[in-house]
């Protein structure tokens, strides 16, 4: 049966020289056998050989204890910090610096506060110099899709702290990156915020299909959102368990929450880490 997230034999498009045949599966993050190390007086050893793939379309999240590496991991890939041994690879090229296949949301919102939430959301595209008419119409359909409508002239001070992080998701969109990787975004926010967050980015991804790869502390928001989690070990962050989750997609609070087999993950994933 097909679902949500998987798409029809054809020839994707994801980015400049990377057109893929779509056979079974198509990787387009690849990590392999990756070391993280930072020099000093003591040698911190971030991660240890890490291999993980990411296929088209997909929505991973990660899991593991604070200091594990998670973020540095994601750093990594985005190309924002280089990796001391091991390959890294976007859409089948070796990574070796920030490409424009790449968006990375993290969890502060980075709008800067002399711009209103359009002039932000404006911003990346029009130093890329995309052109203008385009892309002014697409941030009006990201005002409408993250529920930002009324605000586009608002600055950054004068929204609540979910409504900046929809912004700062809606940054990134308006660059229409392959590919997102999310570092905690909702991890400052309260409970009611996060999960009526977590929602919304459901509904965005369903919409946009975007390639997703997300660091999160939170169980339940792993396994709500994602296809699959990864679970790292402590420091050194190595990948120790590579978990499917198999609810139907769409997926809505209401319905996922009350599928046996959402309690059933949660349970497994808390015993993993440890939580039970």
């Amino acid at each position: 049966m097909k679902t949500e997230g998987q798409v029809n034999p054809q020839v994707l498009d994801v980015g400049p020289g990377c057109a893929l045949a779509q056979d079974a599966v198509v990787d387009v993050i690849r990590v392999a056998n990756v070391s993280k190390r930072f020099p000093g007086k003591h040698t911190v050893n971030a991660l240890e050989d890490v291999s993980l793939t990411v296929r088209e379309r997909e929505f991973v999240s990660i899991l593991g204890p604070s200091g594990c590496g998670k973020s540095t991991l994601l750093r990594i890939v985005a190309g924002l910090v280089p990796h001391s041994e091991g390959m890294v690879e976007v859409c089948k090229r070796p990574i070796s610096g920030p490409v424009p296949e790449i968006g990375v949301v993290f969890q502060t919102s980075n709008m800067l506060p002399w711009l209103t939430v359009e002039q932000n959301m404006l911003l990346g595209a029009e130093l890329r110099r995309l052109p203008r008419a385009p892309l002014a119409t697409k941030v009006r359909e990201l005002v409408l899709t993250l529920g930002l409508a009324g605000f586009e002239r608002n600055y950054p001070h004068e929204l609540s702290g979910g409504m900046r992080q929809r912004a700062a998701i809606g940054q990134v969109l308006a660059l229409d990156p392959k590919i997102l990787l999310m570092d905690e975004p909702f991890g400052a926010l309260d409970a009611l915020t996060r999960d009526l967050l977590n929602v919304e980015l459901l509904r965005i991804w369903q919409e946009h299909m975007k390639t997703v790869l997300l660091v999160t502390h939170s169980i339940q928001e792993a396994v709500f959102l994602s296809d699959r989690v990864l679970v790292m070990s402590g420091r050194p962050g190595r990948i120790l368990h590579d978990i499917a989750i198999d609810l139907p997609r769409p997926r809505k609070p209401e319905h996922v929450r009350g599928n046996p087999r959402y309690a059933d993950y949660i349970a497994q994933l808390s015993r993993i880490m440890g939580v039970y």
